[in-house]
């Protein structure tokens, strides 16, 4: 089966990156996940990491959260004082599949990421094999985030991608739903192992 895609666009975190808050916060509430889930579902909880994924400054939301919440002010400067600390791995079984399409010459490959820009140049740093990506869009710098519209217009249109000839992964389904509403063909992340299979289904000889 021949396939008519000729572009894939990765996400990073959750598909080839593992980052988790748990790392540092578990072993401050002492192995206690309840407390530690309470405080990342109440207090420093995802939404309000992702509006820092689209550009508002670390320093703000972390003083806006201890104005809110200042009796946790020790742990929320911990979020992003210890950042680096909850960047894990990358997932190795994903990136062979990553560098199998690198490698590819019919191939080209993208990114794109819901990352703070502030905290963007440490991934840069810790993994080298972004430098694979032809190209790669961090909304922090771009003031937007998936699963919003303009920020998958705006990667085809930087990047000259043709969303009839490409496909998006992602490990959210709000965020491959975002892609699909604007006509960007979209996988849900969910291994590699499936991941491998369902690239080809759609005829990419991997």
């Amino acid at each position: 089966m021949s396939s008519t895609i000729d572009t894939v666009i990765f996400d990073l975190g959750g598909v080839l990156i593992d980052w988790n808050p748990e790392y540092v916060y578990l072993k401050e509430f002492r192995g206690d996940r309840d407390k530690m889930n309470w405080f990342l579902n109440e207090i420093c909880a995802w939404e309000w990491n992702a509006n820092q994924d689209a550009g508002y400054s670390l320093e703000q939301a972390t003083l806006d959260r201890i104005a809110l919440f200042p009796e946790y002010e020790r742990l929320i400067k911990m979020y992003y004082g210890r950042w680096e600390e909850m960047l894990g791995f990358a997932h190795e079984d994903t990136l062979d599949i990553l560098k199998s399409v690198v490698d590819h010459p019919d191939y080209n490959v993208y990114a794109l990421t819901n990352w703070s820009g502030e905290t963007w140049p440490k991934a840069i740093e810790k993994f080298p094999w972004l430098q694979w990506f032809e190209g790669i869009l961090v909304s922090g710098d771009e003031g937007m985030r998936k699963p919003f519209p303009e920020i998958y217009e705006l990667i085809l249109s930087r990047y000259h991608i043709d969303r009839t000839r490409a496909v998006f992964i992602d490990d959210s389904k709000a965020n491959v739903k975002g892609s699909e509403d604007v006509g960007l063909k979209a996988l849900h992340f969910s291994s590699a192992v499936q991941l491998r299979n369902d690239l080809q289904l759609l005829g990419l000889k991997l």
